[in-house]
């Protein structure tokens, strides 16, 4: 058998694109960056880059998502830092023409956070921006300001960030991600609302807190409360150590 010679195959590089998603003025936005550099430049885009040599691929999405939005990624076993965001693998991509440059695979990672500040542009991304998810996903495409033509995302970051989307909307009824979207300190309305803006429906209060209040090891009084809402004080919850909900939160068919 012949050595193994690498330059018989042909070059191809990986990158990492992040679905950064976050709860916002009540509605589920996603972060986009417009690029600086082609291709695809002046165009939105989800924020990603191309991996290092010496990094495996959990590094580089949390290397990416701190150069281009100055957002830190946590374990989530571990407590988050301030802003901190949970990050998991999302899926694959490898059409062979996804990218002009060359053969380029892209690994997409989901990144769920609680209500965040402004994100800090950086690497290749001329500015960044929180923008409802429905808006981005419209079938006229992209993300325009006023005066602005919009255009669709760049690559196939549209389908990326349907995907990513579509992982949110269903991993919440049967696990206790919903949480990551709240502060470490939460009330049940809060919860609420995170559900009502993922889902894209309205949740009947009482019934959501019944379900929430009595699903085991999904939320842990802190025995505080808070005014924050309006209104009378509400009382103050943690995520539980629960990871899957049992029974697990249906979404309601729209």
């Amino acid at each position: 058998m012949p050595p193994y010679d690498p330059s018989a195959f042909p070059p191809f590089a990986v990158t990492v694109d992040l679905v950064v998603l976050t709860v916002r003025r009540h509605a589920l936005c996603a972060l986009a960056v417009r690029r600086g550099e082609p291709p695809f430049q002046g165009r939105w885009a989800l924020p990603g880059g191309f991996v290092r040599s010496d990094e495996d691929l959990e590094a580089a999405a949390a290397r990416e998502l701190a150069e281009e939005t100055g957002l830190h990624a946590h374990c989530p076993a571990g407590p988050p830092p301030p802003y901190g965001a949970h990050l998991e693998q999302l899926a694959t991509y490898g059409d062979p023409k996804r990218d002009p440059r060359m053969r380029v695979v892209s690994v997409a990672h989901l990144v769920l956070a609680p209500d965040l500040p402004a994100p800090t542009a950086g690497g290749d991304a001329h500015s960044a921006r929180w923008a409802p998810v429905d808006t981005l996903l419209d079938q006229d495409g992209g993300v325009g300001r006023e005066g602005e033509q919009a255009a669709p995302l760049a690559f196939d970051h549209a389908r990326i960030l349907a995907d990513g989307v579509e992982r949110a909307r269903s991993k919440i009824e049967y696990s206790s991600l919903a949480t990551a979207f709240c502060p470490q300190e939460f009330t049940v309305g809060e919860l609420r609302r995170v559900y009502e803006a993922v889902w894209g429906v309205a949740l009947d209060p009482r019934n959501f807190h019944r379900k929430v209040t009595g699903t085991p090891g999904f939320l842990v009084p802190t025995g505080g409360t808070t005014t924050r809402q309006g209104g009378r004080p509400a009382q103050l919850f943690r995520a539980g150590g629960a990871t899957l909900l049992n029974p697990p939160m249906l979404r309601p068919e729209v």
